[in-house]
């Protein structure tokens, strides 16, 4: 494997750093028991990546098994004790635990522990994910949405449930 070409072709570098200070409220909060940050959006990363933070309370439903098409999803655990499932098994996650799923790839996650969870979560390449996460919180604040609507949502957002 070797580099890919230059994306950046000055000579003297630029400034153009982003930073999220960890203190930050959250961008968006499904229900009461979770709150996600987006700390690099697709759109911020040109679309090389995403990661965001899912911040979980105890007993938290996230969502059952799925696959998505066009990108690889990553689970780093940074607290708590989360439950990821690996296509095979669900596996009890703790900090400092890594599960990597290549497209295609059959996962899901929760936090059925007794205390808050939290961990990354890494799309590449970046899609625009914002908006189905707070889709989910506008379902779960009460919004509804017919069984069509919400297939079509899943698939404009490369969400596909088995």
């Amino acid at each position: 494997m070797s580099y890919p070409d230059p994306r950046y072709l000055g000579d003297i570098g630029e400034i153009s750093a982003t930073f999220r200070p960890a203190n930050q409220a959250p961008d968006v909060t499904i229900g009461q028991d979770t709150a996600m940050q987006y700390l690099a959006t697709g759109a911020s990363t040109h679309g090389q990546f995403g990661l965001y933070r899912w911040n979980a309370m105890p007993h938290t439903r996230g969502p059952n098994a799925h696959f998505h098409r066009t990108m690889s999803e990553s689970f780093f655990i940074l607290s708590g004790t989360l439950r990821l499932f690996n296509g095979e098994r669900w596996i009890d996650a703790k900090a400092g635990d890594f599960l990597y799923v290549p497209e295609g790839g059959i996962h899901g996650f929760h936090n059925e522990s007794d205390e808050p969870g939290s961990m990354l979560l890494l799309f590449a390449p970046g899609a625009p994910r914002e908006a189905y996460f707070e889709a989910i919180a506008e379902k779960a604040a009460g919004r509804q949405f017919s069984d069509e609507e919400w297939m079509e949502l899943c698939r404009c957002h490369d969400n596909y449930f088995v």
